[in-house]
């Protein structure tokens, strides 16, 4: 069986990524071993996802924007980062003149079935289903993967997507960094007392790391990140008793919280990949770059190598080269590490900081936050990473720019 590609993961920058190619005309072999049913409707799973401007337009490029319910899309118009004794606190608007909101939130699997029902509507794009890998080959010659039930199929270039603990990626021998926080991620949603302003909360506080993603007026998707045990415990309560301990932990600031929806709990694990692509071979998403969330950054980050791999296949074509020509791997190489590497690296800095309870990291960590609300440019800059809906990776003269707009003075 021949394809340009093949995609192992049909999580939804597999989904996007196979949308995206074949709407280019690629022929694309999509290999994922849940039951096409669970990724038709794909269960409510906890995760709301930060999207900014420039997400959100590729998905609109890419038509799963129209599959999103839009009374389903809430907006995020600012956030707040606070440290424990909210002495201090750093606020992120939008700029003047990028709209009313920083982003939008909308439910995780809600994104997963737009994109499924996108790649519906898409011929060139054979689906491998309940799929189990038997070998997996990528080398100068071809891609190939061997399917247990004895399906052979063959690509130009081969894309692993299947997730930060990707097989595809150790079967291949990349190797990658992975760190395990040693905490677990609770989230759910809640009904709460209090408005929320449409802002978003990342609150370091003792012991633990509470998020809130406004959603309704009144609703909210909580995030609690606390060691595993704790974080198991928290979730078996009774639904008064978790009530009442989300308002405690949350300082009384919603007023009375009550559950409404289903708990879930994560570990919590960053991976990075020593090298993103091989021999006709490409990482994408979380196989490439996994994300602590505390930057609500890692799906966002996984569609921006959605982009870039699609811009590599365009550059084939129109040049009329090898869809797995090194050169052309080697300059995805480098646009995603570069698009990548600084905002990992000063995530785990802010986590890393943020959750150190000793005194001399506490009285960094509050310098830091005065130091950042003072500084109208560095606010404008978060600001801009977030609405900014342009070219993932922009030119030297649209990089010049933003910085020049943030200098400029004024709110």
């Amino acid at each position: 069986m021949e394809h340009d590609v093949a995609i192992v993961g049909a999580g939804p920058v597999g989904l996007c990524l196979a949308r995206a190619l074949a709407l280019q005309g690629r022929r694309v072999a999509l290999v994922e071993r849940q039951p096409a049913a669970a990724l038709a409707e794909p269960a409510f799973d906890g995760r709301e996802i930060a999207l900014t401007h420039g997400s959100t337009r590729l998905l609109r490029e890419l038509g799963v924007w129209a599959h999103i319910p839009a009374a389903q899309v809430f907006p995020l118009r600012s956030a707040r980062v606070m440290d424990r004794d909210l002495a201090h606190e750093l606020r992120v608007a939008p700029r003047r003149g990028d709209g009313d909101r920083l982003g939008s939130l909308v439910a995780n699997h809600l994104i997963r079935r737009a994109a499924w029902l996108a790649v519906q509507d898409t011929p060139g794009i054979d689906l491998h289903a309940e799929a189990r890998i038997q070998s997996v080959h990528a080398g100068a010659d071809e891609a190939r993967l061997q399917l247990q039930d004895g399906t052979t199929i063959r690509a130009r270039l081969l894309v692993a997507a299947d997730s930060r603990f990707s097989e595809t990626r150790r079967a291949l021998g990349i190797d990658a960094d992975l760190h395990d926080f040693g905490k677990s991620m609770l989230v759910c949603r809640v009904r709460h007392e209090l408005p929320h302003g449409h802002t978003a909360w990342e609150w370091f506080g003792l012991g633990q790391t509470l998020a809130l993603l406004p959603l309704e007026e009144n609703l909210a998707g909580a995030v609690v990140t606390l060691p595993g045990e704790q974080a198991r415990q928290l979730a078996e309560l009774d639904e008064a008793a978790f009530g009442a301990e989300l308002e405690r932990r949350y300082g009384g600031r919603l007023g009375k919280v009550e559950l409404a929806g289903s708990r879930h709990v994560y570990p919590l694990v960053a991976t990075w990949a020593r090298r993103f692509p091989g021999p006709r071979l490409a990482l994408a998403g979380d196989a490439a770059v996994g994300m602590h969330p505390v930057t609500a950054h890692g799906f966002n980050l996984g569609l921006a190598s959605v982009e870039r791999l699609a811009d590599l296949s365009a550059i084939a074509a129109r040049q009329g080269r090898d869809l797995g020509d090194p050169f052309l791997l080697a300059r995805y190489e480098r646009r995603h590490r570069r698009g990548s590497w600084p905002l990992f690296q000063a995530t785990r800095a802010i986590v890393g900081l943020y959750t150190d309870e000793r005194l001399p990291a506490r009285w960094l960590r509050g310098a830091a936050l005065r130091a950042s609300a003072a500084l109208t440019p560095f606010q404008r800059i978060v600001a801009a990473g977030l609405t900014d809906a342009g070219p993932v990776d922009p030119t030297p003269l649209q990089r010049l720019r933003t910085g020049l707009e943030a200098l400029r003075p004024g709110p």
